[in-house]
């Protein structure tokens, strides 16, 4: 194993819970429940608010993360 005396790792950033996260429990709840895959019965208003929630929340942009390949350079030269 290699020590590297300057090496430090920021820890994960945990994600919390999504958006329509509750839109889309109770979306998938109402499909085991009443067997209504197709949201035709009653499923229909857990399916429209699920849309709704999709369609008025912004898309999460992701931040750009460099490459491993980056991060193993900048070690070998520690090394």
């Amino acid at each position: 194993m290699v020590h590297v005396k300057e090496l430090r790792v920021r820890p994960r950033k945990q994600n919390l819970a999504g958006m329509c996260t509750l839109q889309l429990s109770s979306m998938l709840g109402c499909w085991s429940a009443s067997k209504d895959i197709h949201s035709i019965g009653q499923c229909k208003s857990a399916a429209e608010a699920l849309l709704l929630c999709m369609r008025s929340t912004p898309p999460k942009h992701k931040s750009h993360r460099p490459a491993i390949n980056y991060h193993l350079a900048r070690l070998g030269k520690r090394m």
